[in-house]
């Protein structure tokens, strides 16, 4: 099955963009508008189980990689930078240590390839938790999540994936059953006997904890042509948190 995406702009150059855990391609609208207006074409692609993407009971770095590979295949894309946020860095590492030549640089956001103890299931605890035949609105839900997730942007992230059916009543797009019994594929490390030489950006908020000096150092030995950049008054959401610097350093590294 082939992953549901959105193609912005018209550019020679292509930049395939992938999403972060309960994440999905809508989130990186916004940057895919700003950065078709210098020459680049984005692929915003759902990750299988998340987004408009096919639902699987299979669900791993591997499987995430060969989907990306299956993708490319059918739009034609031979070449291509590919930016990963989180689970979506993780996803693009892998593909970029099974199918190298297809990787022209990557961009990875606030992740490293490390095993982490992540904390979601405690998220999808509380998604999972919502009787969605009880809610009518978005507002409702919020108001269910508020004791297990006090941050009111994190909700409404976490919300962009309930949508409603024909019948008005609600459904989560991304496939939570699925994704809370296999969170563990999500925290494992990306392990390959393979590197990949061609030019990575790594870049982490300042505030957040997913990326360390000595995990980056780590990493350096699967990705030795990469470098580390950290930019102010941002966490894991860098790009959300801080778009105009993240849009700065990441436009200056991909017309380099």
């Amino acid at each position: 099955m082939i992953l549901t995406s959105k193609i912005i702009g018209t550019g020679s150059k292509t930049i395939v963009i992938l999403h972060g855990f309960l994440g999905m391609s809508s989130n990186w609208n916004s940057y895919a508008k700003k950065i078709s207006l210098h020459g680049f074409t984005s692929h915003l692609v759902d990750l299988r189980n998340h987004g408009d993407s096919f639902h699987s009971a299979e669900f791993s770095y591997d499987f995430m990689a060969d989907d990306l590979n299956c993708y490319a295949i059918e739009n034609n894309i031979e070449k291509f930078s590919l930016i990963g946020h989180s689970m979506g860095g993780k996803t693009a590492m892998m593909f970029s240590l099974k199918y190298p030549d297809k990787v022209e640089s990557m961009i990875i956001v606030d992740i490293l390839p490390k095993a982490y103890d992540s904390g979601l299931g405690t998220i999808l605890n509380a998604l999972k938790s919502i009787e969605l035949s009880k809610i009518s609105s978005r507002g409702q839900a919020d108001i269910l999540l508020m004791n297990e997730i006090k941050d009111k942007s994190m909700r409404g992230f976490l919300l962009k994936n309930l949508s409603k059916k024909t019948d008005k009543s609600f459904f989560f797009k991304c496939n939570i059953d699925i994704l809370h019994k296999k969170i563990y594929e999500i925290e494992k490390a990306i392990v390959s006997k393979n590197y990949f030489k061609n030019k990575i950006l790594f870049i982490k908020g300042a505030s957040s904890d997913y990326v360390n000096y000595d995990g980056y150092i780590s990493a350096k030995k699967l990705f030795p042509n990469s470098k580390l950049i950290s930019i102010e008054n941002a966490g894991h959401w860098v790009h959300a948190e801080n778009p105009k610097i993240f849009f700065e350093k990441t436009l200056i590294f991909l017309k380099n």
